[in-house]
């Protein structure tokens, strides 16, 4: 909301981004409601949401043109003719992106769309609007927004409401039924199948649900791990799913592209630069992991990164494996106000333990902050300038 009202009224394009039911058609009539407080008359809001079949006859690029444009009037020294256009889940749309640039041209437009697949962004919209517009992505509720509807009271209470979160996600809705798992588990399977068979088998002409999932199914069971697109394929094929490895390649994409997965890439600390092999997958929401593997118990060091990255990537940081040599650091994270190094660890109690994890950030050479986010209550503190955080209170932090 804080960057939707900081971009008010600027010239570029406002691209909110997204996994599916993660809130982006509420943060725009949120927005709406500001608007109409701040003096906006309600017909100088023009919505349009291409999920609602009322709007189905608006199916090219030129039809939805002529439907803003009908609406709206051309004398800009008119304080009443500045407009805000919200279109929802515009990539439906034949060439949308031609519509798009047209009413960015027409400076008493304030234009606002959102989009459910990363794809659109790296197509002929980017082409056409190259620095004329900003992605705002919008996350799944953060752990410290998703403990603000529930009554925490002690320390056992907030380890409890933890393990929630990442059962069953931090997807809005989910407030409303996470004390039932079977209701919980019904609607993450809605958004997983809308997304699986409405978003990726439609746009890849795809036809094995079987074999999509078995992608799916491999990376959630491994988030945080180091992956490759052949081992996919291998273990896929071993358990006798016909795939080959372009295909895989094709489902992975397909996945980060909709924003079930995130990736993180490999960075090399001493050379500086990106590594182009064994990326690790994180969920954008753990929910889906629930819905597709069940109660299957998961390494609770892996799911704990899971949750840090996914904070990261919502503070605004760019996130990236880190390599020194033959040791690995969890997390750098590079943002506005420079770059730090994180360390996830469930407990660090053991001596060993404790050095094991500490030890790839000392052997960095440089002075930028390092931390180590574990669930202990006890031992933290600085150890030669590394901080070590309990986990939940770096998540409730403001």
């Amino acid at each position: 909301m804080e960057k939707l009202l900081f971009y008010r009224d600027k010239d570029v394009i406002k691209v909110l981004t997204g996994l599916r039911r993660a809130g982006k058609s509420t943060l725009l009539e949120l927005y709406r409601q500001s608007l109409l407080e701040a003096g906006v008359k309600e017909k100088q809001i023009i919505t349009v949401n291409f999920e609602d079949p009322k709007n189905e006859y608006l199916s090219t690029s030129k039809e939805l043109y002529n439907f803003i444009m009908e609406q709206t009037c051309a004398v800009q020294a008119d304080k009443e003719c500045r407009f805000y256009i919200f279109l929802d889940e515009v990539q439906q749309v034949e060439s949308f992106e031609k519509a798009v640039d047209g009413l960015y041209l027409n400076k008493n437009l304030d234009v606002y769309i959102t989009g459910s697949n990363a794809y659109f962004l790296s197509g002929e919209l980017a082409t056409l609007l190259s620095g004329r517009y900003v992605e705002i992505p919008v996350y799944p509720l953060s752990f410290k927004e998703y403990a603000s509807a529930h009554s925490v009271h002690g320390e056992s209470s907030r380890t409890g409401l933890l393990q929630k979160y990442i059962k069953f996600g931090g997807l809005p809705y989910i407030l409303k039924m996470n004390d039932s798992p079977q209701a919980a588990f019904d609607y993450l399977g809605g958004v997983y199948n809308t997304v699986v068979r409405k978003d990726i088998m439609t746009r890849l002409k795809a036809t094995n649900a079987l074999a999509l999932d078995g992608v799916a199914k491999y990376l959630f069971d491994n988030v945080g791990n180091s992956t490759s697109i052949r081992k996919i394929s291998d273990t896929l094929i071993s358990a006798g799913t016909k795939i080959t490895p372009p295909t895989v390649a094709r489902y992975v994409d397909a996945l980060t592209e909709t924003f079930v997965l995130l990736k993180a890439s490999r960075y090399d600390l001493k050379g500086r630069h990106y590594l182009q092999t064994q990326e690790k997958y994180y969920l954008n929401d753990l929910g889906l992991r629930y819905y597709l593997l069940g109660d299957r118990p998961g390494d609770i060091g892996h799911l704990l990164e899971n949750v840090v990255f996914t904070e990261l990537r919502r503070r605004n940081h760019n996130v990236a494996i880190g390599k020194l040599y033959a040791r690995e650091v969890d997390f750098v994270a590079t943002g506005s106000s420079g770059v730090s190094y994180y360390q996830v660890a469930t407990s660090v109690l053991d001596a060993g333990a404790l050095e094991r994890e500490l030890s790839p950030l000392q052997s960095i050479p440089d002075n930028y902050p390092k931390y180590l986010l574990t669930l202990d209550e006890v031992g933290t503190g600085s150890h030669k300038g590394i901080e070590q955080i309990n986990v939940i209170d770096w998540l409730l932090q403001e």
